[in-house]
């Protein structure tokens, strides 16, 4: 098999979704570290617009999460992640769109930076962005809960696809946040569809590797502050 490297940090919420897709498809990859080199020249050739992550195949460099997971579950064997009927993959990609523009934005860069990024840098957390992000969350919260049925395991159906895996990572980070921890208290079916999830090998191995970083203080993170912190 040709090589495979993921490039990123390793508490980067789309880079552990690059990751869980690998390992769910069976795929070998290396992991290159770019926590120290973001925003530098190397990282600005894989990438133009300065984020993560990078897939390289043998040579095939490819950013943007969507693209990347997508490549992957068509380039390689291993369970398919995508439905082939078209209203199950349209509910699929209609997931993947609603985490890129409505849970991710909220409950990272409003939450999740002020409660789990900033505090480790030293940087006082902005009352009035998690403020703002709260009434989101919790719509995205009830609309999950919703859509979920007690009678289907992950989100589009009974096989995990796409969505369950670009959905996860933010919603563990979610869970990490006292205010997180709380709204989450009461959606009895998003905790039945965690459990699923992490029940699966690909998810406890892309788990032991995020561990040990978790807490640890995320350098170029400092720079959000100018750049990726909401103004309120």
């Amino acid at each position: 098999m040709a090589g495979v490297i993921v490039y990123g940090f390793p508490v980067s919420t789309f880079v552990n979704i690059v990751r869980l897709v690998l390992t769910e498809k069976g795929v070998p990859f290396t992991f290159c570290d770019l926590e120290s080199e973001m925003g530098s020249p190397r990282h600005l050739t894989l990438h133009p617009f300065n984020r993560v992550p990078i897939l390289d195949h043998d040579g095939f460099v490819l950013y943007e999460t969507s693209a990347i997971a997508a490549y992957v579950d068509e380039a390689f064997d291993g369970p398919p992640l995508q439905p082939v009927d078209p209203r199950a993959r349209a509910r699929m990609n209609r997931w993947i769109s609603s985490l890129n523009n409505y849970y991710y934005p909220y409950i990272a860069y409003h939450l999740s930076h002020e409660r789990l990024i900033y505090p480790v840098l030293g940087i006082a957390p902005d009352e009035k962005v998690v403020a703002a992000a709260l009434p989101k969350i919790a719509i995205g919260l009830d609309v999950m809960e919703n859509d979920l049925d007690p009678g289907r395991k992950f989100l589009v159906n009974d096989q995990p696809t796409l969505a369950d895996f670009f959905m996860l990572p933010t919603m563990t980070s979610l869970s990490l946040t006292p205010e997180g921890q709380q709204m989450l208290n009461d959606k009895p079916r998003i905790a039945a569809w965690r459990a699923a999830m992490e029940a699966l090998p690909s998810v406890m191995a892309v788990r032991a590797m995020v561990m040990p970083h978790l807490g640890k203080p995320v350098e170029h993170a400092r720079r959000w502050v100018v750049d990726h912190r909401p103004r309120y």
